[in-house]
């Protein structure tokens, strides 16, 4: 059995909030339906889940992503243009998966996903 890998997308990331309640769409959710879109026809779409999640504390540094597989390194991205960065975020995650480590090269990775690094978290031993 292969190791499931997993897309995170924060869907409260860039909300706007009036008197309390939120306001519109959020950025987090704008990306979420771009990524959905793109990853329904992705060719790694059964081996990467997308999943949508509620917060992952980067709320200065929004839109954020993460990329988490067991025995590999998990990382979190943030600072992710909602509107621009959804292609670049599937290409990020086939390197993730194709790496045993799950090592990401700041030289390999797109652009909008070169400086933008929040956490690389080892796995456990």
């Amino acid at each position: 059995m292969s190791t499931q890998h997993a897309l995170l997308v924060c869907k409260t990331c860039g909300t706007v909030y009036a008197e309390g309640k939120p306001q519109g769409k959020s950025d987090g959710q704008e990306l979420i339906e771009q990524l959905q879109e793109l990853h329904s026809v992705w060719e790694l779409r059964d081996e990467v889940k997308l999943q949508e999640v509620e917060c992952m504390s980067a709320c200065s540094r929004s839109c954020a992503v993460s990329f988490v597989a067991s025995g590999k390194y998990t990382y979190l991205f943030g600072d992710l243009p909602a509107k621009e960065s959804a292609q670049a975020v599937l290409k990020c995650a086939k390197l993730y998966f194709e790496n045993p480590q799950g090592y990401l090269a700041w030289a390999d990775r797109p652009k909008p996903l070169k400086n933008s690094i929040l956490a690389r978290i080892p796995p456990i031993a």
